[in-house]
C-alpha cells in the first residue's frame, strides 16, 4: 500500500470514528432531554402528550390526597392560572408542602392528568427553580392585567 494510500485510510477511519461517536453523543443527551411546562402551558396543548417533561408550579391548598397504602398521593399543581391534577406513587421529599413550590417529571395521562415518577420539593425558604418562578410570575401578571371596559 502506497504511504498516500494509507494516509487517506487513517484519516478517513478516523472521520468516520468520530461522526459515530458525535451520532451517539447527541442520540444519547436527546434521550435524556426534558423540557419544562408550566401549568398554563400543559393546559394550552403546548407540552408533549407522549414524552416525558416536568411541571413547575405550586401545590394548591387542600388538594393533597394520601392513598391507603401510604405511597400513593393525589394532588395538584398551579401557577394560579391553570391547575394540573397530579398522581405519584412514591416517597415525597420532606420539604413538600401545600402551598409551596414542587417540580414534577412524568408524563402526561390521557385524561389530562399527569403521572410523576419524580417530585422535587424547594430546598430552603427563598429557593424556587428559575423556570417554576419565572413562569408563576408570567401567570400572576396575565391574571391580574386590566380588563378594558367597552364601556368607556
Amino acid at each position: 500500500m502506497k504511504p498516500r494510500t494509507r494516509r487517506l485510510a487513517i484519516v478517513g477511519s478516523g472521520l468516520l470514528a468520530f461522526a459515530v461517536a458525535a451520532l451517539l453523543v447527541v442520540n444519547a443527551l436527546r434521550s435524556n432531554l426534558v423540557f419544562f411546562f408550566s401549568p398554563s402551558q400543559v393546559a394550552a396543548s403546548a407540552a408533549p402528550r407522549n414524552g416525558a417533561f416536568r411541571i413547575g408550579g405550586l401545590v394548591e391548598a387542600g388538594s393533597v390526597q394520601r392513598g391507603g397504602d401510604g405511597l400513593t398521593v393525589r394532588f395538584v399543581v398551579t401557577d394560579l392560572a391553570q391547575r394540573v391534577p397530579v398522581s405519584y406513587r412514591g416517597l415525597l421529599p420532606d420539604l413538600f408542602r401545600e402551598g409551596k413550590g414542587v417540580v414534577v417529571a412524568g408524563r402526561l395521562q390521557a385524561d389530562g392528568s399527569f403521572e410523576a415518577t419524580q417530585v422535587l420539593a424547594k430546598h430552603d425558604e427563598n429557593y424556587m427553580p428559575p423556570e417554576a418562578a419565572a413562569a408563576l410570575e408570567q401567570a400572576r401578571q396575565a391574571h391580574t392585567a386590566p380588563t378594558l371596559d367597552a364601556s368607556q
